[in-house]
């Protein structure tokens, strides 16, 4: 990478990690008190009650899945705000006609928004640790799953703004897709729990995958093969990455 790249790479994180800084008690605050109550309501209210689940009491085995949750809707909606913001304003086509690379414009917004959902993750992990305390079974895995999930969903976030017409399609997919997808995803309940039928549904969610290989890496328990959901989140980053590429060049969403 070359300095100029570098440079203009460095440039639009800090411009990222600034922008959500900067309002922070929009950005930082509201996730880290729903975990909270989260934490209250299913961890202590509700967990109390519940018991064991996966050989750990109910608060531990929820907090992994509520973990990921925030990375994943933090690092989605930054992105999906942020770069539908640059492209509602024309400020954009600036960059797209500018010497700096498409891949570096990409992985410039992609690791912003990245930064922001690993920001809200490592503030929800501390707050959870005033309920319970908490194994970590893999380092390694722990930080390869939560990465790689960030950077999907940061990516994933990009097309959403790509394709978007108005700030209110930016919250149609986490309304209508990524909600559902996380709340049945496995962040409060085990799928062996589930009938035969609702199991085989259940996982054609790939946020199972990434709920399930984030657990396994904190407690060591797991519904689905590690290793699998591992290579799939792999594949995934790959794929969409080159999607993103694509239709940043010969989408004409970006130059209307």
């Amino acid at each position: 990478m070359s300095r100029q790249v570098f440079i203009a790479f460095a440039t639009l994180v800090r411009k990222e990690v600034r922008r959500f800084m900067r309002i922070w008690v929009q950005t930082l605050i509201p996730p880290a008190i729903t975990m909270t109550l989260y934490f209250l309501i299913f961890g202590s209210l509700i967990g109390s009650r519940i018991g064991q689940m996966g050989g750990y009491d109910y608060m531990s085995f929820v907090i992994p899945g509520l973990i990921m949750m925030a990375v994943i809707n933090n690092a989605y909606s930054n992105v999906a705000s942020s770069f539908f913001s640059a492209k509602f304003n024309k400020s954009i086509e600036e960059l797209l006609v500018s010497p700096t690379p498409n891949a570096v414009i990409l992985l410039g917004y992609v690791c912003g928004g990245a930064l922001r959902g690993l920001l809200v993750g490592v503030i929800v992990t501390l707050l959870s640790l005033f309920f319970t305390s908490l194994p970590i079974h893999s380092p390694l895995m722990v930080i390869l799953v939560v990465v790689l999930s960030a950077v999907l969903f940061a990516m994933a976030g990009l097309v959403n703004a790509i394709f978007a017409n108005s700030f209110d399609d930016i919250s149609v997919v986490p309304t209508f897709v990524l909600t559902p997808l996380t709340y049945l995803g496995g962040v409060f309940y085990s799928i062996d729990l589930l009938p035969e039928f609702w199991r085989s549904v259940s996982q054609l969610n790939p946020i199972l995958y990434l709920v399930n290989a984030f657990r396994y890496g904190m407690l060591g328990v797991s519904d689905v093969h590690v290793g699998w959901a591992l290579g799939g989140v792999v594949v995934l980053v790959a794929v969409l990455f080159c999607v993103c590429l694509y239709m940043m060049e010969k989408s004409r969403r970006l130059r209307q």
